[in-house]
């Protein structure tokens, strides 16, 4: 189920910060559930994506141990009971938040043609990756009923192609082609300029939803400029980045730019009362 990848479904609560409705514990819960029934989606896209993986996993190096199915520490029945568990719960969430599960089987779909035909065709991986982020935002906004900007939307589609373009940059530097067999139509010098201009675009979209919708927030602009250059660092010379979540959490100096910006961008958009 990867739990430690859940806090990519974060993204779910972007609309609820900059919506400024995170004082209402109705939209708090709302978006909560909606995060549940993400984290539940996610699970079961893993579990599916082990199974048609088990045999090449079992080769790979890292994935052969990481991986409980590869591992052989969960067998292939229990994991098909878990998966039709976190089915019946997306079939519950329907009866009580509808828009947002329809996202979510959207999300499911694109997972299910990824996992079968788009994780093998290049450039197509990347956006079916990061069309999975901006599934999450919009569900977000389901959650809630409130628009969403198109600059928060593209930005967030910069934001997961910088990161896809580095994993796959990550992989094919550290494990060469052997990992995905889409590794080897990629070079390193490729996907970094498919990082580069990514990061470009995310700043850029960043800045300019700021100036034009939440001018209070410009404060925030250095700290992203922070993040996008931190991140790179760790990807080249602490040889993290085949995995987010792990770069993350392992560069004390990352997270506490990410907390930062989450609580500046709390502050900045207080509700105002009376």
């Amino acid at each position: 189920m990867r739990p430690k990848q859940w806090i990519k479904n974060g993204f779910v609560l972007a609309p609820l910060i900059f919506s400024g409705d995170f004082l209402d514990v109705h939209a708090i819960n709302q978006a909560l559930l909606a995060l549940l029934l993400f984290c539940v989606a996610s699970s079961a896209t893993y579990i599916l994506n082990d199974i048609r993986d088990i045999e090449s996993d079992r080769l790979h190096p890292k994935k052969s141990k990481s991986r409980p199915l590869a591992a052989g520490i969960v067998s292939i029945p229990a994991a098909l009971l878990l998966l039709g568990c976190l089915y019946v719960v997306l079939v519950w969430g329907w009866f009580v938040v509808p828009k947002v599960v329809m996202v979510i089987a959207v999300y499911l779909l694109l997972n299910l043609a990824y996992t079968f035909v788009l994780k093998h065709q290049p450039v197509v991986d990347i956006f079916t990756i990061a069309l999975g982020f901006v599934l999450r935002v919009y569900a977000g906004a389901m959650a809630l009923d409130v628009p969403v900007s198109s600059w928060m939307f593209i930005t967030t589609l910069c934001l997961a192609l910088y990161l896809a373009a580095v994993k796959r940059r990550q992989e094919l530097s550290q494990s060469g082609t052997e990992g995905r067999k889409v590794l080897e139509k990629y070079s390193v010098s490729l996907v970094d300029r498919y990082a580069e201009m990514s990061a470009t675009g995310a700043l850029l979209f960043y800045s300019m939803f700021v100036m034009s919708a939440k001018p209070e927030l410009v404060i925030t602009v250095p700290m992203v400029l922070f993040g996008l250059f931190r991140y790179w660092f760790v990807v080249e010379e602490l040889d993290g980045g085949e995995s987010p979540t792990d770069a993350l959490f392992a560069d004390w100096q990352l997270l506490l730019t990410v907390l930062l910006w989450i609580a500046v961008c709390g502050w900045a958009l207080w509700p105002v009362q009376g």
